[in-house]
């Protein structure tokens, strides 16, 4: 595929990052190509509803939103292609852009890559992924009608995703790793601790990590580990549901632009990477991934755009 005429922008990929700075860039005039190998929207379309979004009064559901995102950046002019870039060479003035498809050059790059769920660490779990091993309640769940279900982790995300989940399980067990009364036992916000601890579906395992996952061709149960006594215990259960935090998506920035020790972008304050003209935003970036809010997100995206739009214009 030959080379194009050089974009002005191009945005990787097209999460609430990626479809704000589209949004920003457009409106600026800018012409603007999106590349996103999946559904535009990244992890939030793995969301159920989102209710604290600014200006939505009732919650929305996540999918919904990002496709009302989407639309609002073509309607800027923003062109979305799907692709999946493989690695950028920088240059000076012109950044290529590789996918394995074709040859894209840009005089600036906002980087969006966002995260993946970081996986199980327990003996079972990868080869049960798929099998009662999930990482995605809004895509699995419909499926554990009726069902035992364990949520592991206790953050925002895990909270939200074990609510969702009592729909349709019988009961849904929470793994803390943190004895009760460890003030950092919940990661969660305030309103969504109260609402598991109502909900009469919801029960916690204090003090326990999961050690094995059972099961043959289908999760029959888990090991948990008492990290108090080291005691463990078998426990019987469908499924298993996992949101232990997120891997930054930037295999194919390396020797790029600058990473940390966990692969995340190194930044300054204005979302400029270690190459001029390439910006970066949202949760693969190393100041923003600590609080893995799709809100924060979108207002970095808007950052990167502003900023980009000031490097084009020198």
């Amino acid at each position: 595929m030959p080379e194009e005429k050089p974009h002005d922008v191009i945005i990787i990929v097209a999460g609430p990052a990626g479809l704000t700075a589209a949004i920003y860039t457009g409106r600026a005039l800018l012409p603007v190509l999106v590349i996103e190998k999946a559904v535009p929207g990244g992890q939030l379309n793995e969301t159920d509803l989102i209710e604290n979004w600014p200006g939505f009064e009732e919650a929305v559901a996540a999918p919904e939103l990002m496709e009302k995102l989407r639309r609002q950046a073509a309607r800027f002019g923003a062109e979305i292609v799907q692709d999946e870039v493989i690695r950028i060479e920088p240059g000076e003035g012109l950044h290529r852009v590789v996918t394995p498809h074709g040859l894209h050059t840009a005089r600036t790059v906002i980087l969006a890559p966002g995260s993946r769920p970081r996986e199980l660490p327990a003996k079972g779990a990868a080869r049960l992924k798929g099998r009662g091993v999930s990482y995605c309640a809004t895509c699995d769940g419909f499926f554990f009608q009726g069902k035992r279900i364990i949520e592991v982790g206790a953050g925002d995300s895990g909270l939200t995703e074990a609510l969702f989940l009592t729909r349709f399980a019988e009961s849904v067990k929470i793994v803390i790793r943190h004895p009760e009364d460890d003030p950092k036992a919940f990661r969660a916000s305030p309103i969504l601790q109260k609402r598991a601890r109502e909900n009469p579906k919801i029960s916690f395992l204090w003090n326990r990590i999961v050690e094995e996952v059972l099961g043959e061709d289908r999760v029959t149960g888990v090991i948990l580990r008492n990290l108090a006594t080291g005691e463990t215990e078998t426990l019987e259960i469908d499924g298993v549901f996992v949101n232990i935090g997120h891997v930054p998506q930037t295999d194919f920035l390396k020797g790029a632009v600058n990473l940390d020790d966990d692969g995340y972008i190194v930044t300054d304050k204005r979302l400029r990477t270690s190459i001029p003209g390439i910006f970066a935003a949202g949760d693969a970036r190393i100041d923003a991934n600590r609080y893995a809010q799709g809100v924060i997100a979108a207002g970095e995206g808007a950052i990167a755009a502003i900023e980009a739009e000031k490097y084009l214009s020198g």
